[in-house]
């Protein structure tokens, strides 16, 4: 998604609008999304919600599947619409990014030049004539401060997970054409582990929030059939 990441200045980027995201085609190769733990009852709903392994990190993050093969995201259609009530966060955010300084617990607003969303003549200005930011900027820190502390709590309810062996490979096996196909790579939770926790385990989860994405997630998983549907829908129209 993104391409040419740059911290914003004004300097380089006095001149610079961003246009309203009028389609999706920017993440039409992505069959993936990171979601963070409070978007999981949205998007349970319509993806199903996995985790990946991150091993040269050792931890988990949460992700929504969007499509069945790499490359393709099942949700955003030839016109670049998205066909769906929800977009996770990380997408909505686009072409904002938040990155390290290099200073403890510091980081800097960063765009992605390459992105068709910044233009020269369309869209809200990033600077005013004056060269102060406006509304825009302010508008998109708070967005991904918000995003941000989202991500930290969705670490720590990852590594919780993991500290109690909650995890397990999805082994699942899907229909696609007139194959079928193995969808391997993931995790999910346990749901036999969660129900055999104990009192003061299943209480501390309850304490720290953890429930309510823990039960989208495992209710998410469901929406595997609506990949393969959409999936089955797409070749049918490919031929």
């Amino acid at each position: 998604m993104f391409q040419q990441v740059v911290p914003v200045n004004k300097e380089r980027h006095a001149g610079k609008k961003i246009k309203d995201i009028a389609d999706f085609k920017f993440a039409s190769k992505f069959h993936i999304a990171y979601v963070t733990m409070h978007e999981f009852a949205r998007a349970a709903s319509i993806f199903p919600i996995v985790f990946l392994e991150d091993k040269e990190k050792d931890e988990f993050r949460p992700v929504a599947l969007m499509g069945l093969n790499a490359g393709e995201n099942l949700f955003v259609d030839a016109d670049g619409k998205w066909q769906a009530s929800y977009v996770p966060a990380i997408i909505r955010r686009y072409p904002f990014a938040l990155t390290p300084s290099g200073q403890d617990g510091q980081y800097v607003v960063c765009l992605d030049e390459a992105s068709s969303l910044v233009s020269d003549t369309e869209g809200a200005a990033l600077f005013d004539e004056k060269g102060e930011p406006t509304q825009v900027i302010e508008n998109v820190k708070r967005y991904l401060a918000e995003l941000q502390q989202m991500d930290t709590l969705t670490h720590s309810f990852c590594k919780f997970l993991a500290a109690n062996n909650m995890f397990t490979p999805l082994n699942m096996r899907v229909r696609d054409n007139d194959k079928v196909k193995n969808v391997s790579g993931c995790y999910v939770v346990n749901e036999e582990r969660l129900n055999n926790l104990s009192d003061e385990r299943f209480l501390e989860i309850k304490n720290k929030s953890y429930l309510a994405p823990l039960y989208a997630h495992l209710i998410s998983l469901a929406q595997t059939e609506r990949l393969v549907k959409l999936q089955d829908e797409k070749t049918a129209a490919a031929k």
